[in-house]
């Protein structure tokens, strides 16, 4: 194996929180009821196409508010009342989403009226319960920046290294045959330092990184052994 390879001066590790899948949630005060559709998006307009579903679908509402955080750090947001009193349901709703630590996620809640109206408090304890509600019935996910190498090993080793990496939460997207094996090891930024020196552990230095084969990329953080 030739070739010299290092890691270069890393990020800080960056991780966020977001939907493994969509939910639905009904809630009801007063005799109106509440339905918020929360689901994982990846830009502002699937976003906005989430809101548009919303309208076709229950076309008889009365209101189709929303909110949506967008973003690895959560920078984007936006919030819209549709035709309620000025911040008694975008902004709890946002509140709801940011408090929970989420992103890349949109929440949609759609108002039926009950006959009876609430009041400013009483629409925004509504609408941001309504978010809470799903937030709490929903399915969650870490999604971690990687660092992405590829290592180059002998085909006497390559089973038993796989093995050991992954079960050291090591993601491995991709294993080529040839001459020798090549894994493509998706690496947490906060360890990819130490990969070097887990490999030479795991192998007794017969496995090296392949050079200039590093960049990164996002991936939904497997579950570590054990939890955690």
């Amino acid at each position: 194996m030739s070739g010299t390879w290092a890691y270069p001066a890393w990020v800080t590790p960056t991780t966020c929180r977001t939907l493994a899948a969509p939910v639905v949630v009904r809630t009801e005060e007063k005799r109106s009821v509440f339905e918020c559709w929360l689901r994982r998006v990846e830009d502002e307009s699937e976003a906005r196409d989430v809101v548009e579903e919303a309208r076709r679908t229950h076309w008889d509402a009365g209101h189709h508010c929303s909110a949506f955080v967008l973003g690895v750090d959560g920078a984007l947001v936006r919030s819209n009342d549709d035709g309620e009193p000025a911040g008694t349901a975008g902004t709890p709703m946002l509140e709801a989403l940011t408090q929970a630590g989420l992103t890349d996620v949109v929440a949609v809640v759609t108002r039926w009226f009950g006959g009876t109206k609430l009041g400013t408090g009483g629409l925004a304890r509504a609408y941001g319960g309504a978010v809470r509600a799903a937030v709490e019935e929903a399915p969650l996910l870490t999604r971690a920046l990687v660092h992405e190498v590829d290592v180059q090993v002998g085909h006497d080793l390559a089973g038993r290294l796989e093995h050991d990496l992954r079960a050291r939460g090591v993601s491995i997207s991709d294993v080529r045959y040839a001459r020798s094996v090549t894994l493509r090891l998706q690496v947490p930024v906060a360890e990819a330092a130490g990969l070097p020196d887990l490999l030479a552990e795991l192998t007794g230095g017969a496995a090296a990184p392949v050079a200039g084969s590093e960049g990164e990329g996002w991936i939904d953080a497997p579950e570590r052994p054990g939890g955690g």
